[in-house]
């Protein structure tokens, strides 16, 4: 069988409910990477809190980080980074805005350092894995570089305003994302950036073409992905957005979708 590229997003995907990869689902993709499949992650989160995954798993890929704000090889420093953060001044004008709508707090990444507005336990318990460097104080003063990213934890009835807001005034400059539940969390990476760009670099550099990129996800920032690959496949507990557009829909995450999947379509062994 030609080989296959086969990306994963991580929470809702890759990973259970209970933020890990099932036996199962890490016994499959092993198979696959012994047949000469090439397995690789593209995910939202920073490398430090998918670092963990990467080594389970024995990659030896790319990896795609931030939404495709990052992209490097862990393991080849020899090739080429990308790193497209946002425009501070931007970020500056954002922090501003957003003061006039109901938040709870506001956080921005440069690669691995992570910037707090207010002290928030629940928060520095969250992004704490793989212990960064965390500087707490007003965003409009303490950040000095360009961040990877801009999260904004707002009120649940404001969000919908705060991204209406985004788009009306920053849409030529930033992209910007809901989580799912249960954070109420726009997350902004500079215009231009989703899984799929970090995608085609890694893609390229392992002369795999599109049409034999298998991708799994299952949230809005997955969209671009899964229209991307050639097989792009919703878990199913995707949403809806998401399902539409797949090309097929497997099992959920909680349910060895991914496994079941490749275990049909590559020919693997149960």
């Amino acid at each position: 069988m030609q080989r296959h590229l086969i990306v994963l997003d991580l929470d809702g995907t890759l990973l259970t409910d209970e933020k890990v990869i099932s036996e199962k689902t890490k016994n499959t993709l092993l198979q696959a990477k012994d047949a000469g499949h090439e397995i690789m992650i593209a995910t939202g989160r920073p490398y430090r809190s998918s670092e963990m995954y990467y080594k389970q798993l024995g990659l030896q890929t790319p990896i795609v980080n931030f939404n495709g704000a990052f992209v490097h090889h862990p393991i080849d420093t020899s090739w080429n980074v990308i790193h497209k953060p946002i425009e501070l001044k931007v970020v500056k004008e954002v922090l501003e805005a957003v003061q006039n709508f109901p938040i709870k707090n506001m956080l921005a990444e440069v690669l691995d350092d992570v910037y707090l507005h207010y002290h928030d336990e629940k928060m520095l318990s969250a992004f704490s894995l793989g212990d960064p460097k965390i500087t707490t104080g007003d965003l409009r003063t303490i950040l000095v570089n360009d961040p990877t990213s801009l999260l904004i934890h707002a009120e649940e009835e404001s969000v919908s305003l705060i991204r209406k807001h985004l788009e009306d005034v920053h849409a030529e400059v930033i992209d910007h994302r809901r989580w799912g539940a249960p954070w109420d969390v726009i997350e902004i990476i500079r215009n231009g950036l989703n899984k799929a760009v970090g995608i085609s670099h890694v893609s390229s550099y392992l002369n795999i073409p599109q049409d034999r990129i298998i991708a799994f996800g299952d949230e809005d920032n997955d969209l671009e992905m899964i229209e991307y690959a050639g097989i792009g496949v919703a878990m199913g507990n995707a949403i809806s957005p998401l399902q539409n557009i797949a090309n097929e829909i497997t099992l959920s995450n909680n349910e060895d979708g991914i496994a079941e999947f490749l275990i049909d379509r590559l020919n693997l062994t149960k």
